[in-house]
């Protein structure tokens, strides 16, 4: 569930964040239409608590996998609730860049792909890096509590057999799995993060 939320929710929220930064007042696509259509959207879908989204989302589940329950019913829910939380996290990584490199990119006769990709993606290649260690961790947060509708794993794990069954040492060994997994993200993300400074 965590490693394909996040791909197809990294996908999504780096194209709604880019998409913010580059059609705000003074972007290089300023469109205050689209940004402000965009913005609304990601702050609604931010809003809704995760365990009422899903609950809401069950119809659109059963319509694009056709279950309700399982691992993958729960990757629409995830992926839904999670990309636009990464989406402000690309947008606020991306804002530290300088205005300055952006502007010099422009009078260069840059395009706008090429600003993107040479300027945004990789100037803010660190802070990108920093804000998806965040943005998974909070992912890992996010599948345990879908086990509430049987997605399986360790939340579910927690759930029905540590929490229902009074078996306390389960719910200890899935937590203590959960922060090893979390520790392991952080570690490897600073690591990242710390390589690509001097990219």
């Amino acid at each position: 569930m965590t490693f394909w939320s996040s791909i197809v929710a990294g996908i999504l929220g780096l194209a709604v964040g880019i998409i913010l930064v580059i059609t705000q007042s003074g972007g290089i696509a300023e469109d205050q239409y689209v940004y402000s259509l965009t913005d609304k959207i990601v702050n609604l879908l931010r809003s809704i608590p995760f365990i009422i989204l899903l609950a809401v989302m069950f119809p659109i589940t059963n319509f694009i996998v056709h279950t309700t329950v399982g691992t993958t019913a729960a990757l629409v829910p995830l992926v839904v609730g999670i990309f636009p939380f990464y989406a402000r996290q690309v947008q606020n990584a991306l804002l530290e860049i300088d205005p300055q490199v952006i502007e010099a990119a422009r009078s260069m006769g840059s395009s706008i792909p090429e600003i993107i990709f040479r300027i945004y993606l990789r100037e803010g290649l660190p802070d990108l890096i920093r804000a998806s260690i965040v943005t998974v961790i909070s992912l890992i947060g996010l599948t345990t509590m879908a086990g509430a509708i049987g997605s399986g794993g360790l939340g579910d794990i927690a759930i029905s057999i540590g929490y229902a069954r009074f078996e306390n040492d389960v719910t200890i060994a899935a937590m203590l799995v959960i922060l090893i997994m979390v520790f392991l993200v952080q570690i490897v993300g600073d690591w990242l993060a710390r390589k690509t400074v001097h990219l």
